[in-house]
């Protein structure tokens, strides 16, 4: 019998049954979930009750939130976005074959009938280690978005175009970080380094051979604009990736900045933005900010760049650093049954999880 994660409230997580009804879909396959990463900003904001979607509601024609509008509300039937599943059965015209591998976006379950139709599909080259399967479809695409993006700025379509041979700056040293710096690092950039306050963070960082530095070191922002000359008046990292959703990450990232640069920012954020200072940094070095949100590759590189070749990327980066993550970013597997309250536990505080939590069946 198949099971799926639901959020029916705060703090309230549970598995219910979900079994497929009726004939496989034209093209079909269902698959048993192999392992299920936890993307803690996003799966935490619906069981801590902060999502923005459970309380307005989103105009996608207008690009709005109204507050007038219904949210999702409870309960959330879909929590999660990093699947690995192994294809149980096929119908004839899917293409798939049983005990093939498949990277997917169904959410926290223990198996999952797939329609092509509807879902992406990135099947996992055999030479992968599986686990690492769980950045195949969205993660990775996320960061490998965010380099794109940065070479967009620079009115570029090759993914390198933003990053190599330049001075590049991370904020956040969480999976989303730590996969954009090996993405930066691994298409050429002259340094990259890394700022989080948390030691052991930085330690992996180190680990993956990206400099670290901690930001709220009196003078490490200092150290490292003196260091990152360009010429007189202008200092600074010429990209920098704001990948950790607090504000105050955002403000360190304009203050990374050279002038008339721009801050990349990856991040999600519940609260406000009372730490980011308009009328300092962002409005006397000129700089920008511009949003990688993985529903949209840059507009001027649409008829080039779509989700599947961003996932292409991404096992590029897989192949050539996988041993690494696996070693320093992977570091807690917990059965899938103990979801619930393992994700409970995260939301209240009362257990704190490494970078990568991966919930293996």
């Amino acid at each position: 019998m198949g099971e799926l994660l639901v959020v029916d409230g705060p703090g309230q997580v549970r598995f219910v049954p979900d079994d497929p009804t009726g004939p496989l879909p034209d093209g079909g396959f269902d698959v048993r979930t192999r392992f299920s990463g936890l993307s803690a900003g996003t799966d935490l904001s619906w069981v801590k009750g902060t999502n923005a979607m459970l309380t307005s509601g989103w105009d996608a024609e207008l690009g709005l939130f109204d507050d007038g509008r219904p949210g999702a509300g409870y309960p959330v039937r879909k929590v999660g976005y990093m699947q690995v599943g192994e294809v149980v059965d096929a119908g004839p015209s899917s293409g798939r074959r049983v005990g093939e591998l498949v990277a997917m976006t169904y959410g926290h379950r223990t198996a999952h009938r797939a329609d092509p139709a509807t879902e992406r599909v990135v099947p996992l080259p055999p030479a992968l280690d599986p686990v690492l399967g769980v950045y195949a479809a969205h993660m990775g695409p996320i960061c490998a978005n965010g380099v794109l993006h940065a070479a967009a700025e620079e009115g570029a379509d090759d993914l390198d175009a933003g990053v190599r041979d330049r001075t590049v700056a991370v904020v956040g040293a969480g999976v989303v970080g730590l996969l954009t710096g090996l993405f930066a690092a691994e298409l050429g950039a002259a340094s990259v380094t890394v700022l989080d306050p948390t030691p052991g963070r930085r330690a992996v960082a180190e680990a993956l051979g990206l400099a670290a530095r901690d930001p709220d070191d009196p003078g490490a922002l200092v150290d490292l604009k003196r260091g990152w000359r360009h010429g007189p008046g202008d200092h600074g990292a010429d990209v920098v990736f704001q990948c950790r959703g607090r504000a105050s990450a955002l403000a360190t990232a304009l203050r990374l900045l050279r002038p008339q640069a721009t801050v990349i920012d990856l991040a999600f954020y519940a609260g406000g933005a009372e730490a980011v200072r308009l009328g300092e940094e962002f409005h006397h070095n000129g700089l920008g900010v511009r949003c990688a949100q993985i529903g949209r590759v840059p507009r001027a590189l649409r008829g080039t760049w779509d989700r599947d070749r961003l996932s292409a990327a991404t096992l590029d980066l897989l192949a050539a650093r996988g041993d690494d993550l696996v070693a320093h970013v992977v570091t807690d597997r917990v059965p899938l049954g103990d979801a619930p309250a393992h994700l409970v536990a995260l939301a209240d505080g009362r257990r704190h999880a490494g970078i990568q939590t991966v919930f293996t069946a």
